[in-house]
């Protein structure tokens, strides 16, 4: 069956056209163009959608995220990934990777476990790609809302290789600081697993031996890492100028001040930037207090935090992350909204399918008015959601 959108401002890697019309045959974009469509693809469309001159988008695409509406991927359980996928296609994110933190063995495996079993495109939600290990292999002293009783180096090597050696793992974040961890970093990028690192105190030499053995990510940049100091540069400074490495960046306003996302943007331009939201179970709930990893976190204004003021991941969505973000640095919408589509898709290397509106690509997208409302959300093809 072939769908013909229509009448719409379509962003693609090349510029917006507008009016423009894309048509998807199963799940792929088969033909986009300018204008009006042609007669044959009027015809030939069993379903015709007239976008009213909204923005049509690239689905987002969430690398980090842990969950949203009362559920976590370390409850390990269906129900909770079905759930977290189907509140993701209303923000506009049409993949994602489920991310874990620092736990026992029995509970990364479990939360891997499950999302095996949930993996690919999931009923009325976000197709799930795979797991992020956000640890346990990092810094105690850069744990921020970690449970540091969990945190581990790599000297258990059957227990790293079995976690790395499940299927659904694309990114592991750790510290490369330490050299306990560096043929964890070997075995991951032969893998062809993507590395970051993250929850570090590595000084900027320490990243550049990192970045030799195949870092390429850094863990929501600016926290939970040795931050710029004009003696020693560290983590950050590592972020702000090596080319190699691809900076996550939580763009709430809270975990990261607008100057210094624009300063960011100044020394590595949007395709340095993979926006993320490091969402948690409280996302989409009110403010209050909730429990989260065993402990109680305060939700105010959307700051989560542990009692004693630690950021405990966010309640933002990647929406309004691609909207503060393009207000924080002032560039567009066409030149932002790549830092949260196709360069994710670049950064775990599934560029070639995902991640820009483009023939032959998968049919991710969503509609969005001026007021940034989401209008419909369609993956691989299938329209999962309508906003009515």
């Amino acid at each position: 069956m072939a769908t013909l959108i229509w009448n719409a401002k379509i962003y693609t890697p090349n510029g917006i056209l507008s009016p423009g019309w894309l048509t998807i045959e199963n799940r792929t974009i088969s033909r986009l163009g300018s204008g009006q469509p042609p007669a044959t693809e009027l015809e030939q469309a069993q379903e015709k959608v007239d976008a009213h001159q909204h923005h049509l988008l690239p689905g987002l695409i969430d690398l980090h995220i842990h969950g949203a509406m009362g559920f976590e991927f370390m409850d390990g359980d269906l129900h909770a990934i079905e759930e977290i996928a189907q509140f993701l296609v209303q923000h506009g994110v049409t993949a994602f990777l489920a991310t874990t933190w620092a736990a026992p063995q029995s509970a990364l495996l479990k939360a891997l476990d499950a999302v095996g079993n949930a993996y690919g495109r999931i009923r009325n939600g976000a197709a799930l790609l795979g797991a992020y290990l956000e640890g346990p292999y990092m810094n105690p002293n850069r744990a921020g809302a970690q449970a540091i009783q969990f945190i581990r180096q790599a000297t258990n090597r059957q227990e790293a290789l079995t976690l790395i050696g499940h299927e659904m793992v694309k990114v592991v974040s750790l510290a490369p600081e330490y050299p306990e961890n560096f043929w964890l970093i070997d075995a991951c990028v032969s893998r062809g697993i993507t590395v970051a690192a993250g929850h570090t105190s590595a000084t900027y030499e320490q990243m550049e031996v990192a970045v030799q053995r195949g870092v390429s990510l850094l863990t929501h940049c600016f926290n939970a890492m040795s931050p710029f100091h004009h003696r020693e540069p560290g983590v950050v400074g590592a972020g702000m100028t090596m080319p190699e490495l691809r900076c996550e960046l939580i763009a709430d306003n809270v975990h990261v001040h607008p100057l210094a996302q624009r300063i960011l943007y100044q020394l590595r331009g949007s395709e340095g930037i993979v926006l993320v939201s490091d969402s948690t179970r409280v996302t989409g709930l009110p403010d209050g207090q909730y429990i989260l990893d065993n402990r109680p976190v305060q939700v105010k204004e959307g700051k989560v935090s542990l009692l004693d003021g630690t950021l405990a991941g966010s309640g933002l969505t990647l929406e309004r992350a691609l909207r503060n973000f393009t207000n924080a640095v002032g560039i567009s919408l066409q030149e932002a909204v790549l830092s949260a589509s196709l360069y994710p898709a670049r950064a775990i290397g599934i560029a070639h399918q995902k991640g820009s509106l483009e023939p032959g690509k998968d049919a991710d997208l969503f509609l969005m008015d001026d007021e940034g409302n989401i209008l419909l959300t369609m993956v691989e093809g299938k329209m999962v959601y309508i906003r009515t």
